[in-house]
């Protein structure tokens, strides 16, 4: 054979070569393999978590992609997942699953699941269970002494103390007794205990478990007010009362706040009746977020404030508990009145 011809005959076999080395790389072509047979199941726990067991599977595939249907996307090689759902009720989530095979082929699949979520409870995070007799724990309360010059702004008659006599803590529960007695110069003492300086806090739930006394003209109450009272006054402070209670109305329970045009005899609150008010304890609350305030007696709603940055209620408040005798709510005090006893179970703030 010529040397031409050798040239020609090794240069068709290399071209040759190269088709069938191109022709056999990458499984590419008609070989590349796709995911078949995806089959997606979900069970939704029945705790109230929101968690979800998603299971996937398909032939040939590498890598299952979830969309959760809540705005949350991830990717899962196994197929094997539990997610937690975190929106609060009982929702329906359509989910998507797409399943690639090694070749980054895909297939898809939806599956629907319904979750019940329950919300979380707030965390205890203050509280005062008042179960060491004696005075009230001085690391959690303080006092307000005297007669606030002129009976507190209300012409109340008390002159308020932190004597035993006024204010004690027996058998599991802080006794706030108002007296009848002569005492500088006023004809009654009571208490009115404060976490001012000692504990406050912004928006959570605050709940007071309490009996009143019967007495016309008493004045029990449970209440707050905005650290910022000694700087902006009051009502620019903001005032939640979370219970009072009247002795000339008995079992009638009010609820209450007061703000810059809601204050004194237009503030904006509600009441409620309750049968025995005086020979039963109720648990009084207040729900306090941005949104809103809600007051409610024994977990019955009777009365909401929607909040805003137009009222002072976006910043820590301090606690209070007294009892008042006569005054401008109080009213006049039945002659025969000698003393009578507020009893507080416990206060308690979540968040």
């Amino acid at each position: 054979m010529s040397k031409a011809k050798n040239s020609i005959v090794l240069a068709f076999l290399f071209i040759v070569f190269l088709s069938c080395s191109k022709g056999d790389s990458g499984n590419g072509g008609n070989n590349q393999i796709a995911p078949t047979n995806l089959v997606i199941t979900a069970t939704a726990s029945t705790d109230g978590s929101g968690n979800v067991t998603f299971t996937a599977a398909a032939t040939n595939a590498t890598t299952y992609v979830y969309e959760f249907g809540d705005g949350n996307i991830q990717t899962v090689p196994s197929g094997n997942i539990v997610y937690r759902y975190t929106l609060a009720g009982t929702n329906t989530f359509t989910v998507k699953v797409t399943a690639t095979s090694s070749s980054n082929l895909s297939i898809s699949g939806l599956k629907s699941v319904t979750v019940n979520v329950v919300p979380a409870l707030p965390a205890l995070v203050w509280s005062d269970e008042f179960d060491v007799n004696g005075a009230p724990n001085p690391a959690k309360w303080g006092y307000d002494i005297g007669t606030g010059s002129g009976g507190w702004g209300n012409n109340e008659l008390q002159y308020y103390t932190s004597r035993p006599e006024n204010v004690v803590v027996q058998g599991g529960f802080l006794k706030i007794n108002t007296i009848k007695e002569s005492y500088l110069g006023s004809a009654y003492t009571s208490a009115r205990l404060l976490s001012k300086g000692k504990y406050s806090f912004k928006y959570g739930r605050i709940e007071v478990r309490a009996k009143f006394p019967t007495g016309v003209g008493t004045w029990p109450a449970a209440w707050m007010l905005g650290d910022n009272i000694s700087t902006v006054g009051w009502p620019n402070c903001g005032e939640v009362d979370i219970v009072e209670h009247l002795g000339r109305d008995l079992n009638k329970i009010y609820g209450t706040l007061h703000y810059p045009g809601r204050s004194g005899g237009n503030a904006d609150g509600n009441t409620i009746v309750i049968p025995d008010a005086t020979t039963a304890f109720h648990t009084y609350t207040v729900e306090w977020s941005a949104s809103s305030i809600k007051i409610y007696v024994d977990a019955q709603l009777y009365h909401t404030v929607p909040n805003s940055t137009a009222i002072p209620f976006n910043q820590n408040f301090f606690i209070l508990l007294n009892m008042a005798i006569g005054g401008n709510f109080g009213g006049a005090v039945d002659p025969a009145f000698t003393n009578a006893t507020y009893e507080i179970d416990y206060v308690r703030v979540y968040q």
